[in-house]
């Protein structure tokens, strides 16, 4: 079967497909972890952007001090953007990929190197970790999904 497209009703008892619902449904939690730890943040360091949300602290001008940016919170935002930037392709590229008949040993390495980097490029935004570390870890996540991009043109138009 390698090489060939599955069909839509093989897809519950295609070992690729499962594998890829199942790394995308890690790194989709994963980004919407990051919803909450934003929410965390924003809380417990009383930086909100919305005067609304500052309700609970008081109100009229002493709430105003609470809509601030914090550099905590935005390092999280921006972590959260780098998700949305990356994990987003991926998971379209990812189900073409796994669409296009690939070894599912092959695969695997994609999904999980590709969950790795995601998972490490967190942390590294988040503890901070020392450069490249944060770096590296994109690039090792864009490149898989580069390299899935590149396999999903080869079966597809034959490159």
């Amino acid at each position: 079967r390698r090489g060939e497209m599955a069909k839509a009703t093989q897809l519950i008892d295609n070992e690729v497909f499962r594998a890829y619902a199942t790394y995308t449904a890690i790194v989709l939690l994963k980004m919407m972890l990051m919803s909450l730890i934003t929410a965390y943040f924003r809380i417990t360091r009383k930086a909100f952007v919305n005067p609304e949300d500052t309700a609970s602290f008081g109100k009229g001008e002493s709430a105003k001090k609470f809509l601030r940016t914090d550099p905590d919170v935005e390092r999280v935002r921006r972590g959260h953007l780098n998700d949305l930037e990356n994990i987003v392709p991926f998971v379209g590229i990812g189900l073409l990929y796994a669409l296009s008949g690939p070894e599912l040993s092959t695969a695997l390495l994609h999904f999980r190197i590709f969950v790795g980097a995601r998972i490490f490029h967190t942390f590294a935004y988040l503890i901070p970790l020392p450069q490249p570390g944060r770096g590296l870890s994109w690039a090792v996540g864009y490149s898989v999904t580069f390299s899935m991009a590149y396999r999903v043109l080869k079966t597809a138009w034959l490159l």
